[in-house]
């Protein structure tokens, strides 16, 4: 089983981007935990401490990020999902934001 952590870098400004809301949820849309990044753009542990093997989404709330800064951002979510395999120990999974596009990467 294998845990999960996360993190936002807003490229645009050049600094890790602070007080976004994050689920995570089955790819089915059952909801297995949320937070909100800290300082440095960072969940360390989001939903349970083991997840199983599966497919999940992470939704990053992005819109309400670029609102509380003042901003105007194309997507409202950003949503990434991925696999859970089997004998993996740990999932980071970040994510590269401005306000017209973003990407992401398996992280370590």
């Amino acid at each position: 089983m294998a845990s999960l952590s996360t993190h936002i870098l807003d490229t645009s400004l050049g600094r890790p981007a602070e007080g976004v809301s994050i689920s995570l949820a089955t790819i089915e849309g059952q909801e297995l935990g949320g937070g909100t990044t800290d300082a440095d753009g960072r969940i360390g542990q989001i939903g349970p401490a083991e997840l199983e093997p599966g497919d999940y989404v992470l939704t990053f709330a992005t819109g309400d990020y670029y609102r509380a800064s003042g901003q105007e951002g194309f997507y409202p979510t950003a949503s990434i999902a991925f696999t859970v395999a089997a004998g993996e120990k740990h999932y980071h999974v970040p994510l590269l934001l401005n306000p017209w596009g973003y990407s992401t990467y398996r992280g370590s």
